[in-house]
């Protein structure tokens, strides 16, 4: 098969969709790789790193995406590769789509094979978006902690406290693996902190494994709006497989913040999990609601590409691999992780969740390969 790699393009993305101990992987199976010059640049690989792994380098990303039948990303295609995408391509990327229509649209109209990495399901763990999960999570209470200066409207606290005087208050909304690193942070930098969940097995394992300043409260609109006032960052870590976030905190519930709270919404990605969250990008990351700064920068581990492009490949390639090995229906046949990964094929929507998220027709992605001779043809 061959496969693409086109340098990425959204604001300050500095990731690449594989390293090149992957193109060598792919290579000694007898697939080319495509990789556009200097896409790996800003993650510490040069071009004679992935021409010695047996890649060809392409000056051109309407090259890449001409020749190769499947297209390997970090972030979802942006406005300007929407006409470069081709019907029966291949794209596996973050795709984030629930809160996208434009992007469905486009993938629907393209007839494009669309996998995308945040719903690849093993069991109860999500492989791919996991790395990337964790490297979120850390930096979290990082920038929010130097969002809380005054030179940049926050209320002027120290997250840590000093002697004598106490530290701040973190709220974490979620108990998944966003939340667990957040809290790990946040409580290693000193603040007192609260994770809000509504699972009690993730909640009591949260309990368990950190340190003392770490606590638990159950999630309902009650304690929220009780628990709020007495916050100075606020990190949103909710995620549904597929869906668009649920709303936890509402735009009335910004009144009980104190003036300059810093709000970091990690849930961006899928729409927010706060009603006045907007996606922002690493060149203007906060703005300011009702006194309350928001920091929702879609694509925080793009800042860290030395750290995130390896994580997030070495997790990737061995279903890159599978796919290219194999084929996607085969492959998405005979390994339900990447079945759950395929969110969009044939001009169809094939991810239950995104078909309700924009009130689309839902296909049943074994129903059109197995019973559907005429949607077969089509894939």
């Amino acid at each position: 098969m061959k496969i693409g790699i086109p340098k990425e393009i959204k604001i300050k993305e500095y990731r690449v969709g594989m390293i090149p101990s992957g193109v060598r992987l792919l290579v000694e199976g007898r697939h080319k790789v495509y990789i556009q010059k200097d896409a790996g640049e800003k993650s510490g690989f040069s071009n004679e790193e992935y021409k010695q792994a047996g890649a060809v380098i392409l000056d051109d990303p309407k090259e890449i995406f001409e020749i190769c039948e499947m297209i390997v990303k970090v972030k979802e295609p942006q406005p300007e590769e929407y006409e470069l995408l081709k019907p029966g391509q291949i794209l596996f990327t973050y795709l984030h789509l629930a809160p996208n229509k434009k992007l469905t649209e486009i993938l629907l109209e393209k007839k494009v094979t669309a996998i995308g990495f945040e719903t690849v399901q093993e069991g109860r763990r999500l492989p791919l978006l996991e790395p990337m999960s964790e490297i979120a999570g850390r930096v979290a209470p990082m920038v929010a902690s130097y969002f809380l200066a005054m030179h940049n409207n926050g209320m002027g606290v120290l997250i840590s406290g000093s002697t004598g005087i106490l530290p701040s208050r973190v709220l974490i909304i979620g108990s998944g693996s966003v939340a667990k690193n957040a809290a790990k942070i946040a409580s290693g930098m000193g603040a007192d902190v609260i994770v809000m969940g509504r699972n009690p097995q993730s909640m009591k394992s949260i309990e368990e494994s950190m340190e003392a300043n770490v606590s638990t409260l159950y999630s309902n609109a009650y304690n929220m709006e009780k628990i709020l006032p007495t916050v100075d960052i606020v990190i949103g870590a909710v995620y549904v497989t597929g869906e668009k976030a649920p709303q936890l905190i509402t735009r009335k519930m910004l009144s009980y913040c104190k003036k300059g709270t810093v709000l970091v919404d990690v849930a961006i990605d899928q729409g927010g999990c706060i009603e006045t969250s907007r996606p922002t990008t690493h060149d203007d990351p906060v703005f300011e609601v009702d006194g309350v700064l928001h920091y929702c920068v879609a694509n925080i581990p793009g800042d860290y590409p030395l750290t995130a492009t390896q994580a997030l490949a070495n997790a990737t390639i061995p279903y890159v691999k599978k796919i290219a090995d194999m084929g996607w229906k085969t492959a998405c046949l005979k390994d339900e992780a990447i079945y759950s990964g395929v969110n969009v094929a044939g001009g169809f929507v094939t991810d239950e969740a995104v078909a309700n998220a924009h009130e689309m027709e839902y296909k049943m992605l074994k129903d059109m390969i197995y019973h559907c001779p005429e949607y077969g043809e089509r894939l």
